[in-house]
């Protein structure tokens, strides 16, 4: 009975049925526990013992009796510092119990050069043992070959020492002592790399570049040709973005990024990836499912490690901080990060739909406005062709909040590049109403009750079956409503005119306030009617404060006009003052640098009399053609055309235009060419005579078009203009004859080389001398009074 009441008593089958499941694995968990905390002490004493040994070892020994020397000395001079102290004026118990605090002190204030243990009392009588083990083992021994210490030998000599070397490392031993030992072996063993030529090295590097270019070149054809097998080299190809080779690593990992994204680029699937659930993923599917589930899985982790990747080359490069590995330059980090932006940038194009890409979108924003201005200039080029491409919204939705909180946050000390692409968003419709349904109202199916009264039972089954057909094809419908697309084009534009309101606000001095006008320009007639009123006030109060350049006058009143025509009829508002503006600085513009001007006074007078000329007095439509007339003699061929195709389209839109034709009209007053007024100039008592000398311009299509409205503007007959020229706009016979690229348009004809003694002047070289001395003259004489240009003109005419 006492043997049974011992033994441990195993439990039954029965019993383990009654123990809850949570006891056996807490049970099973606390027993690994103590097998693991055991194994670490184990492994923590070891460890504390081998470290003994070798600080034993490095240390020189000494005899046992300089030790004992030591400190008897030791203790003479603490009894003569305790001499020199002023003890008399303690009592007998303090000093007791400073003795005994002194023999308690802890390892903070006890002296680390006594051999004594802390906590041990004193003995009166040691034997030469217990010296002994007081005493650290510190054997001399050869830095080759590690001892162990053995117990000692005691003879009639004294003792001996025992030691033995130490065997081998086995397996199964720790890890951190085996790489002490390689770092150790290496540290000894390593020799002298043999010493190379410059031609050598040179050999040896285009051939350790060729090795690397054919290793990546066969990791990115296989994966190209089988993504799904070969998925995982994707991750071999990635780690050659640590290249270690000084000598190749900055072309190498150049490749390796450039190759990865041309690879992703490919095999990237057209749809977004998403995370599979628990349910999903604990659901038996079949082989084809699965390896398409691992392919995906696999994709998106590779894809995400190398936007990581280059993320943190374009971090190194900003930080200028120099890597532990040291292998590549700092000089080399500005190159690495160059072709990391490049390659973040046509991913931003190219894969728009893909995960990440809002990750992306971050990067590249900031990096607009970077110092740089190559780098600057790739990621504005990349969010233009973006916008360009975005049909949808999304992806334009996502870059413009970017750029909206950058804006902010910086407090409007961006470039003006990053404002103005803004102009490329495609965006032409908005949602005006405040409610979306009313645009595209939901398809509404038939409710029970009229079901019930209207169709039997066999059409009602028929109808629940259709219904719940047509209600899955519109939840997988791929294609985006119209509704949707409207929707997100609103908050787009909402987002970038409280930008740009912000700053008409805030920053009105800020060099940002061009690209403000140049966008609300574009997007004025989109901009709510409640913001009209204050709207136009603020562009007219930056116009009369005078700090504006001429460009940007231009385009506060090509905004102010863009508001006006489309919803603004409404409003009762009088653009008179933008009229007299614009009139009164249109000879600004001549042949020199204001010349890229014209473009956009060409916009401006499209909307401010083609679109609006039922509001247009007839008194303004003469003044303006006098003066555009006048104008087109100070400015390029382009321009020219530009202008005279503006006129020709007010001889055709308002009525009694040809009185400008001809010379022998009479009316009241006289013609003040220096009065800014448009309406009391009094243009219907002058001609046109710029016409004549524009029939001899140098340009042929300028002749032309002079010719064509000197007549007129027929719109038939021989004096009609040809097709290519009369159904174009004006803006784009600006675009087509500009000589930027010192081309002419038409080509010039070659002259052949004649004979002065044989052949006279023709007209045709005359009338080229004449016009170029009226060139010279007119711009600084039409600005002042065109009367006197016209006298000039009359003067220099030939008889």
């Amino acid at each position: 009975a006492s043997q049974r009441k011992n033994t441990k008593r195993v439990p039954s089958f029965r019993k383990l049925l009654r123990t809850s499941k949570i006891k056996l694995d807490n049970k099973l968990k606390n027993k690994q526990y103590k097998q693991q905390s055991a194994a670490k002490k184990y492994r923590k004493e070891q460890k504390k013992l081998r470290e003994a040994v070798r600080d034993a070892i490095s240390r020189k020994p000494f005899p046992l009796e300089e030790c004992k020397k030591k400190q008897v000395a030791e203790k003479h001079e603490e009894e003569e510092e305790e001499q020199a102290l002023p003890l008399d004026m303690m009592d007998e118990d303090d000093l007791k119990l400073m003795e005994d605090l002194a023999q308690k002190a802890s390892f903070l204030t006890r002296d680390l050069s006594s051999n004594e243990p802390v906590h041990v009392k004193k003995r009166k009588h040691e034997s030469v043992i217990d010296k002994y083990e007081k005493v650290p083992r510190r054997l001399q021994t050869e830095p080759e070959k590690e001892l162990i210490h053995l117990l000692p030998i005691k003879d009639k000599s004294g003792i001996i020492p025992q030691t033995m070397e130490k065997p081998v490392l086995g397996v199964a031993q720790d890890e951190e002592e085996d790489t002490e030992e390689m770092e150790e072996a290496e540290g000894f063993r390593a020799e002298p790399l043999p010493v190379l030529s410059p031609e050598e090295l040179a050999a040896q590097r285009r051939q350790k570049l060729q090795e690397r270019k054919m290793h990546i070149a066969a990791l990115a054809s296989a994966i190209l040709s089988e993504p799904d097998s070969n998925i995982k080299k994707l991750k071999e190809l990635r780690a050659m973005l640590m290249e270690q080779d000084p000598n190749v690593a900055v072309i190498v990992r150049k490749l390796v990024m450039v190759s990865l994204m041309e690879i992703f680029k490919d095999i990237v699937p057209s749809y977004k990836i998403r995370p599979l659930t628990e349910a999903e993923k604990a659901t038996k599917v079949k082989k084809e499912t699965q390896k398409l589930r691992e392919f995906e899985e696999g994709l998106v982790s590779q894809y995400k490690f190398y936007l990581e990747n280059l993320e943190q080359t374009i971090k190194d490069w900003k930080q200028r901080k120099l890597k532990k590995s040291n292998v590549i330059s700092l000089k080399a980090y500005k190159g690495l990060a160059e072709i990391a932006v490049k390659c973040l940038c046509e991913l931003l194009v190219a894969l728009p739909h893909f995960n990440f890409h809002n990750n992306i979108i971050v990067l590249i924003v900031p990096l607009m406005n970077d110092a740089s201005k190559m780098i600057s200039e790739l990621c504005c080029e990349a969010v233009r062709r973006l916008f360009k491409q975005d049909k949808l919204g999304y992806a334009s939705l996502g870059v413009v909040k970017v750029i909206s909180g950058l804006v902010r946050g910086r407090n409007y000390d961006v470039r003006p590049e990053v404002l103005k692409v803004f102009l490329h968003l495609r965006i032409k419709e908005v949602e005006l109403q405040k409610d979306a349904e009313d645009i595209a109202p939901k398809k509404k199916f038939m409710t029970y009750k009229e079901k019930r009264k209207n169709l039997s039972r066999m059409q009602r089954k028929w109808r629940k079956a259709e219904e719940k057909l047509e209600r899955e094809l519109l939840e997988a419908e791929a294609s985006e409503s119209k509704a949707k697309k409207l929707k997100l084009h609103t908050e787009t534009l909402n987002i970038v005119f409280v930008t740009y309101f912000r700053i008409l606000k805030r920053a009105q001095k800020s060099p940002l306030l061009p690209a403000v006008l140049e966008g609300l320009a574009k997007f004025a007639h989109l901009i709510n009617v409640e913001f009209f009123d204050d709207l136009v006030i603020v562009l007219h109060s930056l116009i009369a404060s005078g700090g504006l350049s001429y460009r940007e006058s231009l385009h506060c009143v090509l905004s102010a006009f863009h508001i006006l025509s489309g919803q603004g009829d409404v409003l009762n508002i009088d653009p008179m003052k933008f009229y007299t503006h614009l009139y009164k600085t249109l000879f600004s513009l001549h042949a020199g640098r204001s010349n890229d001007d014209v473009e956009i006074v060409l916009q401006c007078l499209d909307v401010m009399f083609a679109r609006r000329r039922k509001q247009v007095s007839q008194q303004r439509a003469l003044a303006f053609l006098k003066r555009l007339s006048t104008l087109a003699l100070h400015v390029l061929p382009n321009s020219s055309l530009g202008i005279l195709a503006t006129n020709r389209i007010f001889m055709q839109m308002f009525p009694r235009m040809d009185l400008l034709l001809d010379n022998e009209s009479q009316g009241s007053g006289v013609y003040l060419p220096d009065l800014d007024e448009p309406e009391h100039c009094n243009a219907q008592n002058t001609a046109l005579w710029e016409l004549h000398l524009l029939q001899r311009h140098y340009h042929p299509t300028v002749r032309t078009f002079a010719g064509h409205l000197s007549v007129g503007a027929p719109a038939e007959g021989s004096a009609a203009l040809p097709l290519d020229l009369s159904q174009r706009p004006a803006t784009e016979l600006f675009e087509a004859y500009s000589m930027k690229g010192m081309t002419f348009n038409p080509p010039v004809a070659a002259v052949t080389a004649r004979r002065k003694d044989t052949f006279p002047p023709s007209d045709a070289f005359r009338d080229e001398a004449l016009n170029q001395q009226l060139r010279q003259h007119s711009a600084a004489t039409a600005a002042h009074n065109p009367l006197d240009f016209a006298r000039l003109l009359k003067a220099s005419a030939p008889s």
